[in-house]
């Protein structure tokens, strides 16, 4: 039986869901962090387990040939970069292997149908120069550095009381030292440092989760893009700052800086950010737009007239990679299909950053959202940008669409949807949130995952209720790490067999006019000529008006009292015209 603190030599075999190298003894599974398939390595024991363990790198006696030097020399104190030392080729392999993994096993969908519906990854392009950082290491120039445009960093102190800010080291509280982590911007390091000073310039402590007590907790700092705005917001254990200008000084030597910004939160809690915020110079936002992207022949074109600009605060969601952002919004755009006629959904819309991509294609769009700050911000955004056919509503997708669809009337539009676009967070989609999906009936759900388990958990249930899987592509948002983002395209199943019956006329309740055009005829026409979509209600309404018999009870009101959706006048005449068109009056 092995023991803790146990060093053995082990052969690494495959990587585990994060990232750490899995290899065996025997049989028995050893799970290393910062080891990678082909490193024979010496690994200590820190956790036994009956059936498996977990172990430290203790010292690489073989390296493997996809092993590249590390660019940032924390890489293994943060654990923030779970596989930096990974080449960026195989870093790709293994995160499309991932999402393919999950939804095999988890999903339950056969390997004949994977490899039918899977497209390639979305790597990050060497030539995007934001994508690349001169570390001074040759063997780490192709490893995409310097693309996150957002990140939170801790203060605290060090073992000697020094004021330290930083990454947290995996799974702990304990701060690595670290202003310039190489995977954001370059301008992070000038923000905490010109922090730092001020901190010891005016005497400002830093919290300590132990006692909680202490001002500083985190500080944000986010860039546009394309603008160049950086945005700096501290979060704080208490309500103001003591000497702000001399804070706001020396961050104003920083070239971009446009905000800067207090959230106080006094809570003894994991989240970061309290819930308002106070600018304190600046605007209370900075601005990035978003473009859509095309893909040809291996490389991504902006379009130019299809940009939509945000308006982003401290409390928006907002993706940290804009280049990548814009290939992966883009694929759930071509996912959806659409066409300029159809009603869509977006839930989990965050600042409105699919639904106003959508809306620049879609007749109509529904956002659903649970943070108001976010919602204010995606209305004030539909409105800078001129998009008028874009609704928001405050509240979880989970408990606002089945409330919509119980209380809407039956001939609604909004119930019957062309497409339902999901971006959860880690959890996925809430089980009441998909079953309203299907009962809503779309004829394709677009879902953009961050974790391809619950995303495979998901699927799973959509195909079990008449859905299939069309198409899916892994998106690499977040270079050196484990994580990775998935666009996938279901579209509800047809059955394939047509069963040929013969039936008298007699038999059913037509008249010599209604035989002309089925239901779905019309609607069709109707669409084609006046971009509507009617129900089968409103047309036996307009049938019954121009005196066309439909069958005794079809459609008629389930009470004298019970109310019933009326035709609204601008259908009832893209109606009418169908049935004259058909010759039916």
């Amino acid at each position: 039986m092995y023991k803790k603190n146990q060093i053995c030599t082990v052969t690494i075999t495959d990587l585990g869901a994060e990232g750490e190298g899995i290899g065996k003894i025997d049989g028995y599974p050893l799970f290393v962090k910062d080891a990678l398939p082909g490193d024979v390595i010496e690994a200590r024991l820190t956790k036994v387990k009956k059936n498996f363990a977990f172990a430290r790198l203790e010292r690489i006696l073989k390296p493997s040939e996809d092993r590249v030097e590390a660019a940032c020399p924390y890489a293994r104190q943060c654990g923030g970069c779970q596989i930096m030392p990974l080449s960026y080729e195989k870093q790709l392999r293994f995160k499309e292997q991932k999402v393919y993994n999950n939804l095999q096993r988890i999903g339950g969908l056969e390997p004949e149908l994977l490899d039918a519906c899977m497209e390639p990854i979305i790597g990050m392009d060497p030539r995007d120069t934001m994508c690349l950082g001169d570390t001074g290491n040759p063997e780490a120039k192709a490893v995409p550095l310097r693309y996150r445009n957002k990140a939170q960093f801790p203060f605290g102190r060090d073992k000697n009381g020094q004021t330290i800010c930083g990454f947290y080291a995996g799974r702990t509280h304990t701060i690595i030292p670290n202003t310039d982590c190489l995977l954001g911007i370059q301008e992070n390091k000038q923000v905490l440092e010109a922090v730092l000073s001020y901190m010891e310039q005016c005497h400002v402590k830093p919290y300590e989760e132990s006692s909680q007590r202490g001002l500083i907790r985190h500080v944000l700092i986010r860039k546009g893009h394309y603008s160049g705005q950086i945005m700096v917001c501290l979060i704080i254990n208490g309500k103001s700052l003591p000497k702000p200008d001399v804070l706001i000084s020396k961050l104003c030597d920083i070239e971009g800086m446009h905000s800067i910004s207090i959230s106080s939160n006094e809570k003894n809690t994991n989240v970061i950010l309290g819930e308002t915020y106070e600018t304190i110079w600046g605007e209370d936002t900075i601005e990035d737009t978003v473009f859509r992207v095309e893909e040809k022949d291996g490389q991504w074109e902006r379009k130019e007239d299809m940009g939509v600009t945000f308006r982003i605060s401290p409390l928006s969601f907002y993706q940290v990679n804009p280049v990548q952002m814009e290939r992966l919004y883009s694929t759930a755009l071509s996912y959806a299909g659409l066409t300029g006629r159809e009603m869509v959904w977006d839930l989990y819309c965050g600042i409105g950053t699919i639904s106003l991509f959508l809306a620049k294609k879609a007749a109509r769009v529904y956002g659903v959202e649970i943070v108001p700050q976010a919602i204010r911000d995606a209305k004030e955004n539909a409105e800078r940008n001129g998009l008028d056919n874009v609704e928001f509503y405050v509240g979880k997708a989970e408990e606002v669409l089945p409330e919509f669809y119980s209380r809407m009337d039956a001939g609604s539009d909004m119930l019957h949807p062309d497409v339902i676009v999901v971006d959860p967070p880690r959890k996925g989609c809430d089980e009441a949130c998909l079953s309203t999906m299907v009962k809503m009936q779309p004829q394709r759900i677009v879902y953009v995952s961050c974790d391809s388990a619950t995303l495979a958990r998901d699927v799973k249930y959509l195909r079990e209720n008449g859905y299939e899987l069309n198409r899916f592509r892994a998106c690499d948002m977040f270079g050196n790490t484990g994580h990775v983002e998935t666009v996938v395209l279901l579209s509800q199943q047809k059955p394939d067999d047509v069963i040929e019956v013969e039936i008298e006329l007699d038999e059913l309740d037509l008249t010599t006019a209604e035989s002309k055009a089925t239901y779905k005829e019309i609607q069709e026409y109707v669409l084609k000529e006046y971009g509507l979509k009617v129900s089968n209600l409103y047309i036996s309404q307009v049938k019954r008006k121009c005196g066309i018999q439909v069958g005794e009870n079809y459609n008629l009101p389930k009470s004298e009292d019970s109310r019933q959706p009326q035709c609204p006048e601008e259908k009832e005449k893209a109606i009418k015209d169908a049935l004259e068109h058909f010759g039916m009056v």
